[in-house]
């Protein structure tokens, strides 16, 4: 059996080496991951803190969580 898992390695190896040879001599042509990323990333996050700032600075929001004080029981109507 060893000599089956030998060769079945060197195949494995092989494979590798092959791809590896193939990718280096491949000329790299940028992806559209490389060339926008970054600016999507920055025009996502401008968007983000717009449109929070604007719904934490513009709407009516009651910051109080607590309702003590503010609520007041009504009598009970039977």
């Amino acid at each position: 059996m060893f000599p089956v898992a030998r060769a079945a390695q060197s195949l494995v190896a092989r494979g590798v080496q092959h791809t590896a040879v193939r990718q280096a001599h491949r000329k790299h042509e940028p992806s559209f991951h490389d060339k926008y990323g970054t600016m999507v990333l920055l025009g996502g996050a401008a968007m983000f803190s717009t449109v929070w700032g604007y719904v934490l600075t513009q709407l009516k929001i009651e910051w109080g969580f607590s309702p003590i004080g503010r609520i007041t029981p009504r009598e009970w109507r039977e």
